[in-house]
């Protein structure tokens, strides 16, 4: 099975707790997932040694779109994570009644598809307090794609 890596930027938790659902499917179906927080993620070279990348995100901000804190370094340098022809899922969470919901989900899926990653289907953007159910049939759909 594939080596996946997920990487968070989680302020109140959600993203966080989406990243471990996520991870926990792959793993029940024999991939093998490291999780790593954006705190604590080096960008140079982040997918060399992994068959697929998923990107995780919240989103702040009335006036325009904010990432998550810890996420803005490495939406800066995404361009040397080496995502070209990598697999990538991007998911994130934020709250629909901002007029960008999710925007950190959107930009991120861009610059990946700028870069030359391979996107795993549609983002997963979630609204409010994530629900397992909701990002299990998330990731059955994306496996498919793996």
């Amino acid at each position: 099975m594939s080596k996946v890596l997920i990487v968070f930027g989680s302020t109140t938790g959600n993203t966080e707790s989406v990243s471990d659902d996520i991870a926990k499917v792959l793993e029940k179906n024999g991939h093998n997932v490291e999780i790593q927080n954006a705190a604590d993620v080096s960008v140079d070279g982040m997918a060399e040694s992994f068959d697929a990348i998923f990107l995780g995100s919240s989103t702040w901000g009335d006036d325009e779109i904010e990432l998550q804190d810890d996420f803005i370094p490495i939406f800066e340098d995404l361009d040397k994570a080496g995502l070209k022809g990598k697999k990538v899922a991007v998911f994130g969470c934020g709250d629909s009644s901002y007029e960008f919901f999710c925007g950190a989900v959107d930009v991120i899926e861009e610059k990946s598809e700028q870069l030359g990653a391979v996107m795993l289907g549609d983002t997963l953007k979630i609204d409010g307090d994530p629900e397992a159910s909701e990002v299990t049939a998330w990731i059955e759909g994306v496996m498919a794609k793996l």
